[in-house]
């Protein structure tokens, strides 16, 4: 799997774990702040599943990429095998 894809999973768990507990008790997540919010939790937490979502899809477009380059290098490897034998 590729790494990109790997730590997109991780933000995506960390966006779920950040928007559940700061819609429980805001103070936990922002800690500086007196007296925190629920909005600044769903900024937050829409920013890291955002992000997560963006890494997720470049991660696939790099893995499709580097499946075609496999699969070209194959082809060149066996010119004979892409042309189907028609005798």
């Amino acid at each position: 799997m590729n790494t990109l894809i790997y730590y997109s999973f991780n933000i995506f768990g960390l966006s779920l774990i950040v928007l559940g507990v700061g819609m429980y008790k805001p103070k936990w997540i922002l800690l500086w702040m007196d007296k925190p919010g629920r909005f600044p939790i769903a900024m937050i937490a829409s920013i890291l599943f955002m992000a997560a979502a963006v890494m997720f899809g470049e991660g696939n477009k790099q893995l499709q990429q580097e499946r075609a380059q496999i699969s070209k290098q194959k082809a060149a490897e066996n010119p004979g095998s892409e042309v189907p034998d028609l005798h």
